[in-house]
């Protein structure tokens, strides 16, 4: 794509931006409500504001399917645990979700898409 290409990309409006970006921080809830906040924030989210631009479904979308990722993970790593093996992965695993929630919730805020690495996409 070259740069007269991008500029015949419409942006998203700053509304849709900051949604976007509600959509990846929601994630966050998972600090209020363990085990489930993770999923239900961006569900919660995405299911309020997908139909107010595509931009904000696609990042809701890509939020929601990281979560669940993130939750599958940390059922494996709890049950690795009883090798031990599976704290010293969960503290890891968290660490990397949480430096990933936090790039693309400022690429959202920009107006780019982010697409997480290591995602299973379960919602199309």
């Amino acid at each position: 794509m070259n740069d007269d290409d991008r500029m015949l990309v419409p942006q998203p409006s700053p509304e849709a931006r900051r949604w976007a970006m509600f959509c990846h921080y929601s994630a966050f809830f998972w600090f209020l409500v363990p085990m489930i906040g993770n999923v239900l924030g961006p569900l919660i989210v995405w299911q309020l504001k997908k139909d107010m631009d595509p931009f904000v479904d696609q990042q809701g979308k890509e939020a929601l399917n990281f979560q669940i990722t993130f939750s599958i993970l940390l059922m494996i790593c709890g049950v690795l645990a009883w090798i031990l093996i599976g704290f010293p992965l969960m503290a890891l695993i968290s660490v990397v979700a949480l430096v990933l929630v936090v790039i693309a919730g400022i690429r959202a805020n920009e107006g780019k898409p982010y697409r997480y690495p290591f995602c299973w996409r379960f919602v199309k």
